[in-house]
């Protein structure tokens, strides 16, 4: 399906899409409806009270995208938000899990239904190639897939009592409105990993979507509408003013749970501003990922795998490999291989046929990768591949060899084009250093041998382990170089946070546990 979807927009013509309004992107759609620009409260488009607006711009061209967005995020615009979903909860709470199975069913049609539309809309405010943001389209469509099937499966069970003449019975139920506040690198896929699993478990929402990427977020909501979702169940806030909405809706005793992804600082204020109120949390932070390929591993499979966690959206992706750990014996061989994959990338606007890889989001962005490069050279490090700054938010994808373990890159996310190699020796060794760090989200390694898959994988301080097995697991289509899927737990240890996403776990963090004890009933 996503191949067809490529292949059909690949036929369009690009030079129709390229010269309308704005950058054109955005007017080139089949479904103009996509296309909001107001905030969504109580399945209605608002505008804000004072006027104001703020204006959205194409990374790869610096061009306004399309209309000027609402500035909703007052104290008053976010407790009206706030209201609307907890009297919504009053009726939605009762639907039955059937009722919404059908909803989320026909949110996922409408949304393969507009393939092509929803992921221009991507490429247009975020910057990711085409292949990419269809890429992302599947993977958040697949989480309402996944969890209209979950609706249906929210067991509950019956515990035998110690005690005569009672029954224990323990049932699910929603926990109530909840706040979701996303990112922009992923500006569809992150809504839908937290409102698919929040709507099949009976709660409302209340949505903070990124002011970068405000566009994707307010086409779900379109669609969330005509595929049937009450009033009140899904509303969205529009705003440059993050403060301010995370404060609002993190002190709000009528939120009962904050779900976040975004970095490690941002998520320690937010879990600081909901202690108030004690709610529920669940927080995707940031992760400092190793990637290590051991002696005994299949080099090229390695160097493809790298490739596909390291440079996938630049490298502006949580889970991608931060820090390149490769045995000194392969370590040349492995870094020549990376280097002539590397400089057959081709950089531009994300829009256009062949592009590889687009722009990162903004100037500071491209900032902290240039700052990182600098300073690891002048650490030592050696440029392979890149290590420049180009025109607009472009940077040059850069491999580095010889990295210092005190270089910023290895201690920091970077959140760029940026690939830094470290030699190391021993199994014991590299372990080390990969759990030397506070975060903990994914990592990556390459190995034939069965012993050290389990041991290295049971050692990882991470929430998300990917292994490659060799030829063995070739054969099998097995890429550890992508890991996100609907139907696993996502999520951190240590300072990446807590909470899973996805899977058969994902509907919990919406969910209370109840335990009703009847008594009165005799014995048999």
């Amino acid at each position: 399906m996503l191949t067809a979807a490529l292949k059909s927009f690949t036929q369009q013509s690009t030079r129709t899409i390229m010269t309308s309004s704005f950058t054109g992107k955005l007017a080139s759609l089949k479904n103009p409806s996509l296309i909001k620009s107001q905030s969504f409260i109580n399945n209605e488009w608002v505008s804000s009270k004072s006027g104001r607006t703020f204006k959205v711009h194409d990374p790869s061209t610096g061009e306004q995208i399309g209309p000027d967005v609402a500035e909703c995020g007052t104290p008053e615009e976010v407790e009206r938000a706030i209201k609307v979903a907890k009297e919504a909860f009053k009726t939605y709470r009762n639907t039955t899990p059937k009722a919404r199975q059908d909803m989320l069913t026909k949110l996922y049609s409408l949304m393969l239904a507009n393939t092509e539309d929803m992921a221009t809309i991507i490429t247009a405010e975020n910057g990711k190639p085409i292949a990419d943001a269809l890429g992302e389209h599947a993977y958040s469509a697949s989480f309402c897939e996944w969890f209209a099937a979950e609706a249906m499966r929210t067991y509950g069970d019956v515990i035998p009592s110690t005690i005569p003449g009672l029954r224990n019975v323990v049932i699910k139920q929603p926990v109530g409105p909840v706040a979701i506040i996303t990112p922009w690198n992923f500006p569809s896929a992150m809504i839908t990993r937290k409102i698919a699993p929040a709507l099949a478990a009976g709660c409302t929402c209340v949505i903070k979507v990124p002011a970068e990427t405000p566009f994707s977020g307010l086409a779900l909501a379109q669609l969330v509408k005509d595929a049937g979702f009450p009033a009140g169940v899904v509303n969205i806030i529009t705003s440059e003013d993050s403060k301010t909405v995370g404060e609002v809706l993190c002190a709000s005793k009528d939120i009962k749970k904050v779900s976040f992804t975004g970095s490690t600082n941002v998520g320690k204020i937010l879990a600081r501003q909901s202690a108030g109120t004690l709610k529920k949390l669940s927080l995707e932070l940031g992760g400092n990922a190793p990637f290590i390929v051991f002696d005994d591993a299949d080099v090229d499979a390695a160097v493809q795998g790298a490739i596909a966690c390291k440079f996938r959206s630049s490298g502006q992706t949580c889970v991608c490999a931060n820090r390149i750990l490769v045995h000194e014996k392969v370590a040349d061989e492995f870094s020549s291989k990376l280097v002539d994959a590397v400089k057959k990338f081709k950089v531009g606007d994300g829009i256009e046929q062949g592009i590889t890889h687009g722009p990162l989001i903004h100037s500071r962005a491209l900032d902290k990768v240039e700052h990182h490069v600098n300073d690891a050279v002048s650490l030592g490090a050696k440029v392979l591949a890149g290590g420049k700054r180009l025109h607009g938010n472009f940077f040059e994808p850069t491999v580095l060899g010889d990295v210092p373990a005190d270089a910023a890159c290895l201690q920091e996310e970077t959140f760029g084009p940026l690939a830094a190699i470290v030699k190391f020796s021993t199994e014991d060794e590299v372990i080390d250093m990969a759990n030397d760090t506070d975060v903990g989200l994914a990592g990556y390694f390459y190995s034939r041998d069965i012993g050290r898959i389990w041991r290295v994988a049971e050692a990882l301080e991470v929430g998300m382990r990917s292994r490659a097995y060799g030829a063995a697991d070739v054969q099998v289509g097995a890429n550890t170089g992508v890991i996100s899927q609907a139907t696993i737990p996502f999520g951190g240890v240590k300072e990446s946070g807590y909470g899973r996403e996805g899977s058969k776990y994902g509907m919990s963090d919406y969910e209370i546990t109840k335990v009703i004890c009847m008594g009165g009933l005799g014995t048999s």
